[in-house]
């Protein structure tokens, strides 16, 4: 909580600016990324200065109000259209991005002041959702409860509070002695670096572990539920989540172990009858071939890993399927894939979000 007794954000905007904590450079140090136009917002979405479904989702609510702002009035539709088709290219697998673009881009064709507030409303119903989110999904967590995640979804990814992560805070906040098995998630290692950063600030027991580890603790023993948050969520349930993901369901279906997805509505994509539907963003094979993190000196350095000439793939998703989710932690309540129709509605409507 900030000063102010509020939950610090990821994402906000200072009058037409959106500010954004720089995630590129955590845990090594906090700085703050400024943005004072749409096409630089932009920027900051696709190099993952911001990333997480919320975050991005906000940050793109504000880039296309900020569009608004910036659309000549002999030319303004034409402006805003053309920035709304830019931001939604940015990372074409993240659903929240697309539902904020479309309900500011809304409002921006009437005026841009109704653009900003719009953009505003976003980002508070994420921090919302993600409030109620942690504490319905707290019920699912027992005392002394081991929990495995995958890549972040705390609130460095949903602006505040966090999806996959806010059941954690919520049980640890009420006196609940738990542990979390952080998944490193290669290879931007957003587990290793984010997850890892926001637990050790929160005081919150955990142990990075290799992403190939997993399934050792499942057959352990040592795992009692695994909860990860996602990026785009089709009408039958299947669910695109950060690259890992998969493997993580298939070992837990395996051990019998509780396999949980968090997020908010504006993650559900019911347009999309099923994960074949889902578009998997195929990120630069540099992400794979270099990592970045301090030297002996405590410079930040960016190391080649990979034998020299060889090429890499990077998908940055990939696709779970419905049959390996046991449930869906929503701001709603817990729900099975066969019961995610109950979620349906209007998607331009602020409820969309919580």
């Amino acid at each position: 909580m900030t000063k102010t007794n509020q939950p610090e954000r990821a994402v906000w905007a200072e009058k037409t600016t959106v500010c954004m904590i720089e995630q590129n450079v955590l845990p090594f140090k906090y700085q703050v990324f400024r943005s004072e136009s749409y096409a630089k917002t932009i920027v900051a979405i696709k190099t993952m200065i911001t990333r997480g479904a919320g975050s991005i989702g906000a940050a793109a609510g504000y880039a296309m109000a900020q569009a608004a702002s910036e659309a000549p009035k002999n030319d303004y539709l034409n402006f805003i259209n053309t920035a709304k088709k830019e931001i939604e290219a940015s990372r074409p697998t993240a659903r929240d991005l697309f539902a904020a673009t479309e309900r500011v881009y809304q409002k921006a064709k009437k005026n841009k002041a109704l653009a900003w507030l719009e953009a505003q409303l976003v980002a508070d119903e994420i921090v919302d959702a993600g409030e109620k989110i942690g504490k319905l999904g707290n019920a699912l967590l027992k005392n002394k409860a081991r929990i495995l995640t995958h890549c972040n979804a705390g609130w460095l990814a949903l602006v505040a509070h966090g999806s996959a992560i806010a059941p954690i805070y919520e049980a640890h906040n009420t006196g609940k002695k738990v542990f979390v098995y952080v998944d490193e998630t290669r290879p931007r290692s957003q587990g290793a670096r984010l997850t890892a950063w926001e637990l050790n600030r929160a005081k919150i027991p955990h142990a990075v572990i290799a992403d190939n580890a997993a399934a050792h603790y499942m057959q352990q023993g040592s795992i009692d539920i695994v909860i990860t948050g996602a990026d785009r969520i089709a009408a039958n349930g299947d669910t695109a989540n950060k690259i890992g993901t998969l493997e993580k369901a298939i070992a837990a279906k395996y051990f019998g172990i509780p396999f949980y997805i968090a997020a908010p509505i504006s993650t559900f994509d019911f347009e999309t009858k099923n994960g074949a539907g889902i578009p998997i963003e195929e990120r630069s094979e540099g992400e794979v071939i270099f990592q970045t993190g301090l030297d002996e000196s405590g410079n930040l350095q960016k190391i080649q890993t990979v034998s020299p000439n060889s090429h890499a793939l990077n998908p940055a998703f990939d696709v779970t399927p419905a049959e390996l989710i046991t449930g869906f932690i929503t701001p709603k309540g817990i729900f099975t894939a066969k019961e995610l129709l109950k979620l349906t509605i209007n998607p331009l409507k602020p409820s969309h979000f919580r």
